[in-house]
Formats: structure tokens, sequence, C-alpha cells
């Protein structure tokens, strides 16, 4: 299993948000930190384009020691499918960059699920019941490389999976939903005005939880 984590320094509403920090950590970070606590994750990829601006995620990764992809800036279904093409992995797990407080357990309990080998899709947004920021979808590599040129509109080469959610019913899809549908709850960042509420929220956590961002505190928190 690959994990791949989607970033770019150009966000329309909030420029070079995943270097932002919030607490002690950059954004990107989080993310990250929060895909290698799982064993069953392989390799992690930031992919990020070949834009000049995203020279700084490169660097980032470099730093770290972090595997970088750089591909297509607007066609991010386009940079998932050649990473695919250099990968050799039954399936792969997505998140974007946006995501600070992505909780590690929802990622635990799907990634069991897709050993069972029973779906080409693991979901939790279709339909959505978890908060905006908890998104993780798993797909398996051949199915997504064999609808690949498939993807035609604008948006879905842009948004990557809503192609396959918009033709569900012609793949063996398993979403996961919440016990309580939070679809309205945003704990991603996309403008500054989620920065400055999850800096908030971090903040509270850690004063009251320690590390545990777990899902559950951070609903009561929000």
């Amino acid at each position: 299993m690959i994990a791949i984590i989607q970033a770019r320094m150009s966000s329309k509403r909030l420029k070079g948000k995943v270097l932002k920090k919030i607490g002690k950590k950059i954004l990107l970070d989080r993310v990250y930190e929060n895909l290698k606590v799982n064993k069953n994750i392989n390799k992690i990829i930031i992919a990020t384009s070949k834009n000049p601006s995203d020279d700084k995620i490169s660097k980032f990764c470099k730093k770290r020691d972090i595997f970088c992809f750089r591909g297509d800036l607007n066609n991010v279904a386009k940079r998932y499918y050649d990473v695919l093409l250099n990968e050799k992995s039954k399936y792969f797990l997505r998140v974007t960059a946006d995501s600070p407080f992505i909780d590690s357990a929802i990622i635990k309990k799907m990634l069991k699920i897709s050993k069972t080998n029973k779906y080409e899709i693991i979901t939790n947004v279709c339909p959505r019941s978890f908060p905006k920021g908890q998104t993780v979808e798993i797909f398996k590599s051949k199915t997504f490389k064999d609808f690949f040129s498939k993807i035609k509109t604008k948006s879905d080469k842009e948004h990557v999976t809503t192609f396959f959610y918009k033709n569900k019913k012609k793949f063996k899809l398993k979403n996961i939903f919440y016990k309580k549908n939070f679809s309205k709850m945003n704990l991603s960042v996309d403008t500054e005005d989620d920065l400055k509420r999850s800096r908030k929220i971090e903040k509270i956590i850690n004063k009251k939880y320690g590390s545990d961002f777990s899902l559950k505190n951070l609903i009561r928190e929000y």
C-alpha cells in the first residue's frame, strides 16, 4: 500500500497553506505524520506539481527525506496516474495536504478493509458523513489506471476521484459512515479563517488531551 498526499502552494483562497504552521508543526508535516504511524503503509509520496511555485514543497520533502513526485499542476488525476505508473502497489491511499487533523484511526480501519480484497474503492465521502478534513480514499491501482482515460472534464481532472463517484455503480465500492452526520463540519484548511480555527483547536486539544487529536476530541472541541 502506498499513500499519496496531494499538495500545492498555489491555492487560490490561501496561498502556501500547506507550509503554514499549526502549533509547532507545519500543516504538511501533520498530515505526513498521521499517515506514517500506520505500519500497513509501505511508502508515502507527496505529489505536487512542476510549477516553480511548488519548489518549496520539493525542498521541504528533500530536507525531511520524504518521497516527492512532481507532475501536472491542473490535471491532478494525471499526477496520480503518473505516480501509479512508477509504483508497484495493488492499492493506493489518497489524502489531501489541507487535512491537518486527519485521524489515523480512520485510516487504520479502512486499510484493514482493503486487505479483504473485496473492493475497488473504499471511501468515506460517498456519501459524506465525516467532517471535511477527514476524507480518506483507497483505490485499487489497476481500476484507477484502467479508467483514467475516461476522466474528461476539468472538474474531474482537478478533483481526481469525482468521476468514480459519478459512476459508482460500475465499481465495487465500500463507503464508511460515521455514527452521526458531521458532513457540515469543517476541519480542513482552505481559508485564513480555517487556519485561525485550526490553530485555536490545536491549542485546546494540546491543553486538554495532550496529543490526542482523535476525531471524537476534535468534534467535542470544535
